[in-house]
């Protein structure tokens, strides 16, 4: 009886294998100093440009010796009329990046929340939509634009916030992608149907509840779209307006170090909007404490 017992518990008893507590790291999370070392070959391969930039400013024309007389030329008044155009693009830049968030955040976004809640068989052709430009050549989609912008121009005139309806185009995409993303990690037909349970309306629960948790998502959206709004310039020049790129484009050849100065600021200017991105929404207010 006790032979018979125990040939069940023999057949069950495996002999372990060499080395089993080891499991394979593939696809593991790379170790610190893994990560400090890439964090530090980036950060040299990308300082390295703008401090030679930078140091290209600092120099005296011909002789090479260390001057601030090009940063001062900024902002001296006396030569206002000289970097007139620099600073009409960098305003005009500067609206264009204001509408064009406005069109995202009225049209698109409204457009993602619907097919999310209401309508998903909408979702893959919405999708396929705002993914398009990012296929199609900024050269090639300008060819197009061309006599669109004959007809824009009769209507609503020549100005160059006009084109933010073709840079609104450019940028769906990267505007798309981020705000995607945080609706994926969100079950928003969940919040939204419990907010509806309580007696929320349709526009209270997406101020009060959706909204919310899609800020991280809509803030690096903004953030991405203000980067490429500042940076395009092929539709800008070929439809003949001024924006920052164009007259940077300009001043370049007439004064090189200025146009460096410029670069390096807008260079810094979007890697501070890339680290905003990276840390939006990880800073929470703290919570307050119960009585």
């Amino acid at each position: 009886m006790t032979t018979a017992a125990a040939a069940p518990v023999a057949d069950v008893v495996r002999p372990r294998r060499s080395g089993g507590s080891r499991r394979s790291r593939v696809g593991a999370v790379p170790s610190k100093a893994t990560g400090a070392i890439v964090l530090v070959v980036i950060g040299v391969l990308f300082a390295i440009p703008l401090i030679a930039m930078t140091w290209f400013t600092f120099q005296t024309v011909g002789t090479g010796a260390f001057t601030l007389a090009h940063w001062a030329a900024i902002l001296d008044p006396a030569q206002a009329s000289t970097y007139s155009d620099l600073f009409a693009g960098i305003g005009n830049s500067l609206i264009l990046a204001v509408i064009v968030v406005v069109i995202i955040v009225a049209l698109l976004l409204p457009a993602m929340l619907l097919a999310e809640l209401r309508y998903p068989r909408v979702h893959r052709v919405l999708e396929f939509v705002c993914l398009i430009p990012i296929t199609v050549p900024t050269i090639v989609l300008v060819v197009g634009f061309v006599p669109v912008y004959q007809v824009v121009q009769s209507v609503l005139g020549s100005d160059p916030w006009t084109l933010a309806f073709a840079i609104g185009v450019i940028v769906l995409p990267y505007a798309y992608r981020p705000i995607q993303a945080n609706i994926g990690v969100t079950n928003l037909t969940t919040l939204t149907e419990a907010a509806r349970s309580l007696g929320a309306s349709w526009p209270v629960a997406v101020w009060r509840v959706v909204l919310p948790n899609l800020r991280r998502g809509l803030l690096s959206s903004c953030l991405l779209t203000v980067s490429v709004v500042l940076g395009e310039f092929t539709i800008a020049n070929f439809l003949g307006q001024n924006t920052f790129q164009t007259a940077l484009l300009l001043l370049q050849q007439t004064d090189p170090y200025v146009a460096t100065i410029c670069a390096v600021v807008a260079l810094l200017f979007v890697f501070a909007l890339l680290v905003l991105i990276s840390t939006a929404g990880s800073i929470r207010r703290p919570r307050r404490k119960k009585s």
